[in-house]
């Protein structure tokens, strides 16, 4: 009866669960059971069947009471950024090897099976680069993640495991986090779905910090439905536990979604959208495969009745070196609390306090946490604080600015959300900054803490997947979805998968 539970998306698998043609356990068995087979993805750092199988009876009891919400009883499985009570929280690092938090983070409440929760079943917690840190998901201090399209590639990051658990059929949904693209990036080159929210957007409360005014959880599943399912429980104010939390009401992204339904031959959906297009995003410094297949999905959203506009982003470059300034700089201050001292690694033998930090850390933190801790550190240091620091922020300003500029002429910005499909694990090991260039396209959206999401639009090189970006303005994540899910209603490129799975 369950065999082909993993090919159900969220929705369709909720529908299942509502009209009790399988059981919440059932399906938590059977995504425990292809997570056991397909470990050597490196997709999961801890799984507890014990744990996870208690939910699902906690969940199949909810729905023989007779509760119908629309997520009771679909796993789903956290990204290890977020601190869990029942499984182990590492944020991908030594550091914080076998730490167990007293308490859910925000977003794991909100979805999970305990009173007021959505009522999702947690299967585990997935790889991530170290402390959220890194583009390919080579920086996870345990294990690399591997590409399930092509296993000798990354899957993106820092949210890899993630990616590759959802392409996998691994799991119906994951949560991810996004400081520069560690949502879009990885969904783009796994080819699935998804969405960085606007910043405050979703709490942050119990996501291990890497820089406070960047990181935002989003979801991760095949389809901007699923997406939406997921951001309409994750999203809404936390003012108690999180003060950059926005005092906004949580929103049912949903409900127009599943409204809507595939258009008759000719139709015009999204007649009146204006989707602008910069033309930074669309130079020499993108691949002629990525440029292809955008292009192609910007065609496909023609002719679905929408129109395509330039806009320029002048600071797009900017966004490199401005975002290095200031992701380091508030890293090193929230990474300063891992001493040894109250929890985390602490090194075996020391002589003294100050010798116990400097061991404590130089074995707990890997090179790529190292490096940005001390870049973090130097930009704010006496004498430099203003010629680097103060600026980059000035210039955050602008580019925020830049992007109210596009938007007077268009109302969605498109185009594509990595220069290149996804590279050969190792490729970049030796140098830091290629891996950086990989996020190009997304850190300006996240500077200015704007919305923004990745939609499977083809294929490139070598048959890896390509995301289309969708970038809205503050608060526009409905019109980012329901754009999406037209495009998705037309074209079946978030339904492929990987041979063989």
């Amino acid at each position: 009866m369950s065999t082909d539970l993993h090919d159900l998306s969220v929705a369709q698998l909720a529908a299942k669960l509502a009209a009790r043609e399988v059981s919440s356990v059932e399906a938590t068995q059977h995504f425990l059971t292809r997570i056991g087979r397909a470990h050597d993805l490196g997709a999961f750092l801890a799984t507890d069947s014990d744990v996870s199988l208690a939910q699902a009876r906690a969940a199949d009891a909810r729905l023989a009471a007779g509760e119908r919400t629309p997520l009771l009883g679909v796993p789903l499985a956290h990204k290890d950024i977020f601190v869990t009570r029942d499984f182990p929280t590492t944020a991908g690092s030594k550091m914080l090897a076998n730490y167990r938090s007293p308490f859910d983070a925000s977003v794991v409440r909100q979805l999970g099976v305990d009173a007021g929760g959505a009522g999702m079943v947690t299967l585990g917690k997935l790889n991530c680069d170290e402390f959220a840190m890194g583009s390919g998901n080579e920086n996870s201090a345990f294990k690399n993640v591997q590409n399930p399209w092509d296993i000798t590639r990354v899957p993106g990051g820092s949210s890899g495991g993630s990616a590759a658990a959802v392409a996998a059929r691994l799991v119906p949904a994951a949560t991810g986090t996004d400081t520069g693209g560690s949502i879009r990036q990885p969904a783009s080159l796994c080819g699935i779905t998804g969405i960085k929210p606007t910043y405050g957007r979703c709490s942050r409360y119990g996501m291990v910090a890497f820089a406070s005014s960047l990181d935002q959880a989003g979801p991760m599943a095949r389809s901007a439905l699923d997406c939406a399912l997921l951001l309409s429980s994750m999203a809404g104010p936390d003012l108690d536990r999180d003060s950059t939390s926005l005092d906004l009401p949580a929103v049912n992204y949903a409900t127009d979604l599943i409204a809507t339904h595939a258009q008759p031959a000719g139709a015009k959906p999204l007649n009146g959208l204006r989707i602008g297009l910069p033309r930074q995003f669309f130079g020499a410094g993108c691949s002629a495969d990525v440029l292809k297949t955008v292009r192609s999905a910007l065609a496909e959203l023609e002719k679905l009745g929408a129109t395509l506009v330039d806009v320029d982003l002048p600071l797009t470059e900017l966004s490199i070196p401005v975002y290095y300034v200031i992701a380091p700089a508030e890293a090193s201050s929230n990474l300063s609390r891992f001493d040894g001292v109250r929890y985390g690694h602490r090194a075996a033998a020391y002589t003294d306090l100050s010798d116990m930090y400097k061991k404590s850390r130089s074995e707990g933190f890997g090179d790529e946490v190292t490096r940005r801790i001390m870049i973090g550190t130097y930009v704010l240091s006496h004498g430099y604080y203003d010629a680097y620091y103060l600026k980059a922020q000035k210039i955050r300003r602008l580019i925020a600015e830049d992007f109210q500029k596009a938007f007077a002429q268009c109302d969605i910005i498109a185009g594509p959300v990595s220069p290149t499909v996804a590279w050969k694990i190792g490729e970049k090991s030796d140098d830091p900054v290629a891996s950086y260039l990989a996020d190009i396209y997304t850190l300006s959206s996240s500077l200015a803490g704007l919305p923004g999401m990745s939609v499977p639009a083809g294929f490139g090189e070598g048959g890896m997947p390509v995301g289309l970006q969708l970038i809205g303005n503050y608060f526009k994540e409905a019109q980012l979805l329901g754009a999406a899910h037209q495009f998705q209603l037309a074209t079946d490129w978030h339904q492929r998968q990987p041979h063989g799975l």
